[in-house]
């Protein structure tokens, strides 16, 4: 497979670490009331979908940069790549 990196042009996936579900840039609020059930959520579960799903990979064999890959589970075709700080600095700013 192989990942269109935003910065570092095509890279082989070898040369990356697949860390989950996009949704773990955004950890739950530790002062919250209900925190314990939020971070039990955030650790352990998880969507296990077939089609395109948002993956958080990490370029562990280049610039430990950390990438949101658009991917099809069913059949690997990558559609988007995007530096994580942008995706995650973009809801920030929507809030």
């Amino acid at each position: 497979m192989i990942i269109n990196h935003p910065l570092l042009g095509t890279r082989d996936s070898a040369e990356f670490v697949y860390k989950g579900d996009v949704s773990l840039i955004h950890r739950p609020d530790w002062q919250a009331e209900d925190a314990q059930a939020q971070f039990i959520d955030y650790g352990y579960l998880r969507d296990n979908p077939a089609g395109l799903h948002r993956e958080l990979w990490f370029h562990e064999e280049g610039d430990q940069s950390w990438l949101v890959v658009t991917r099809d589970t069913t059949t690997h075709e990558i559609t988007k790549v995007e530096l994580a700080r942008d995706v995650a600095l973009a809801k920030e700013r929507a809030k």
